[in-house]
């Protein structure tokens, strides 16, 4: 029994400990971003890259805050728990891009390394090139950069080059589909122009993307999902891939989707795409409320996977996303921190259970901001997402 008392007096210290220990990493974070705004911004605030989703999220969003706050940053343990631990190809031509845009200095920058220093300066209108030299997400890319843009002098165009549509990121489509509609709620403008798709193993996909500044971001309410209206998105093949791989993943989609949709019209094009590298196939799908909510799914074919499965798949991740109730869905979650927390007010998202990708962009922009975050579950499966923004202004005359 005292052997218990003990281990549950030591149980208790421990977490007493860590309490502690968060709480006073929190104010080390303050106080640094405080002597920032007096100048001594050349003494980086530290963020732990293996925390939560552990990967390239992380980095992304901790680079681009500072970039915007005019903080230093070290990211140590970078990826640690990745089979490959720290920078790939595709996370270092990211950062390299946000450095090229603000004129930084980026310390440990090469492919492997767990540990980096970015010293950020002014963002600066212009023309810049980003190159993965594989098929790393292009849209990833754009993740990390756009941000930054916001807060600069004049319009910057960037120039990515990389996979268009890869696993595990967002298709490009995805982003202009989804993304971009409601980024511009917040007040956020930004023009996509596909040049060139480009698939695994090669990438060569090209896409030009200009971001024009904005004075102040916007905060966003979306608590109401209310009703769908249509449904509409784009099946693709590349290469030599015949088209009728097109037409079997939009019959199995479309019929998945009219199980709960039977009277919203349905219209998802056909395409073979002409400028491309590589060969691939695919399928997107979108639902608009009369609320302006939108919600994607999408998927690339895989080799031994027939195409009436990858519609069907499609069909009901759609109807999953829809039927939580949300205003967003799963892979729009974790982009729209970033806006929230940069906001000038109060912003409001309706969504289902937050991700483990939302919970990371969460703790990286608290703990790089003065943005306030609560997540409410408001019933089984659905929470609402709350930030009292920090109002980032842009000091250029826009």
């Amino acid at each position: 029994m005292k052997l218990h008392n003990l281990a549950a007096k030591y149980s208790t210290t421990a977490l007493e400990l860590t309490g502690k220990l968060l709480f006073l990493n929190k104010l080390i974070c303050s106080v640094v971003r405080t002597m920032a705004s007096y100048g001594g911004g050349d003494t980086p605030i530290v963020i732990d890259g293996s925390e939560l989703e552990g990967g390239g999220q992380i980095l992304r969003n901790a680079v681009a805050l500072c970039c915007l706050q005019q903080d230093s940053v070290k990211v140590v343990k970078i990826r640690a728990g990745r089979s490959q631990p720290g920078l790939r190809s595709q996370h270092l031509t990211g950062i390299q891009l946000i450095c090229d845009i603000c004129g930084g200095k980026l310390t440990g920058g090469k492919v492997g390394s767990t540990e980096i220093v970015f010293q950020p300066s002014k963002v600066r209108a212009g023309n810049y090139l980003a190159d993965t030299h594989t098929a790393g997400s292009i849209c990833l890319l754009m993740q990390a950069a756009l941000p930054c843009f916001l807060m600069g002098n004049g319009p910057g165009t960037m120039a990515l080059r990389g996979g268009t549509n890869a696993d595990m990121a967002p298709p490009v489509d995805y982003t202009v589909m989804v993304f971009k509609p409601i980024a511009e709620k917040f007040g956020v403008k930004f023009d996509c122009e596909i040049a060139r798709r480009g698939y695994y193993p090669k990438g060569g996909g090209e896409v030009f993307v200009t971001v024009y500044p904005v004075k102040q971001l916007s905060p966003v309410v979306m608590l109401e999902p209310g009703n769908v209206t249509r449904i509409y998105g784009r099946a693709f093949v590349a290469g030599i891939l015949p088209i009728r791989i097109c037409h079997e993943m939009v019959q199995s989609c479309e019929r998945a989707v009219r199980q709960d949709y039977r009277d919203v019209p349905v219209k998802i094009d056909v395409v073979k795409e002409q400028n491309c590298v590589g060969n691939a196939c695919g399928i997107i799908v979108c639902a608009e409320t009369d609320k302006g909510c939108i919600f994607g799914a999408s998927m690339l074919g895989k080799k031994g996977v027939p195409a009436h499965v990858v519609g069907k798949e499609v069909g009901e991740m759609l109807l999953n996303q829809l039927c939580h109730g949300g205003c967003v869905d799963d892979y729009l979650q974790d982009q729209l921190i970033i806006l929230m927390a940069l906001a000038n007010g109060k912003s409001s998202i309706r969504c289902g259970p937050v991700t483990l990708h939302t919970e990371t962009a969460i703790h990286v922009a608290t703990q790089l901001t003065q943005a306030k975050f609560t997540v409410n579950k408001i019933s089984a499966g659905q929470t609402v997402i709350e930030c009292e923004g920090i109002g980032l202004q842009n000091k250029n005359n826009i």
